[in-house]
């Protein structure tokens, strides 16, 4: 079991430190928007990768390699979610010019945006596919024989999700240092295309993929 560990460890942790949709909301939330809707989103990322876990361990999401209607279904919502985000940020950031100040993030309480920061979290999570079929192809292989499936599974995803956070916590820490610089009408302009380039064109690899 501990073998088994270590070498998830090393996998889902190059899979955490790859840049991807999942970086680059966290850094843009933190950077222009508050710290509890940053780490609403944080929590929402790791509440889908607690679910794909458990899914996994159940047998559930080996029907996205088996079902092609489940996994082409799953795929183009995320296509569409990834899409509408990344454009809904593009859109925002071409309409802004000179001072004005971005209104694409709700100004709500702070209960509120950690809500909306946990819902867009999970949904970005959640309609990626490709997650999916992660973990129904790896998260079996670090499963020893003889242990429970189910709680093994569970716990390599907490593992997963242990990772997640630390890097998480690098993410927001360097993205508020830099918030004074961000929070600049050309570097607020410059940080919400870039993520939401990054966006469109995720959700343009995922609808070409086979």
């Amino acid at each position: 079991m501990t073998t088994a560990l270590w070498s998830f460890v090393l996998v889902v942790g190059l899979l955490t430190l790859t840049p991807g949709v999942d970086s680059a909301l966290i850094l843009r939330t933190a950077a222009l928007g508050s710290r509890r809707r940053a780490w609403g989103v944080v929590l929402g990322i790791q509440t889908g990768t607690l679910l794909w876990g458990f899914l996994t361990s159940l047998g559930l999401t080996a029907l996205l390699t088996a079902s092609r209607l489940a996994y082409e279904t799953l795929r183009w919502l995320g296509v569409a979610y990834l899409l509408w985000l990344g454009g809904r940020i593009l859109w925002h950031s071409l309409r802004r010019t000179g001072t004005q100040v971005d209104n694409s993030a709700p100004q709500s309480a702070a209960e509120d945006d950690l809500l909306q920061g946990w819902r867009q979290g999970t949904l970005t999570n959640l309609l990626n596919p490709k997650m999916g079929v992660f973990y129904a192809a790896v998260l079996p292989q670090f499963i020893p024989a003889g242990a429970p499936h189910l709680a093994t599974g569970v716990l390599l995803a907490c593992v997963h999700i242990l990772l997640g956070l630390i890097w998480s916590t690098a993410l927001i820490g360097f993205a508020r240092a830099l918030r004074d610089w961000f929070q600049r009408p050309a570097a607020r302009r410059l940080l919400d295309r870039i993520t939401g380039t990054v966006l469109v064109a995720f959700g343009l690899r995922l609808a070409v993929a086979d």
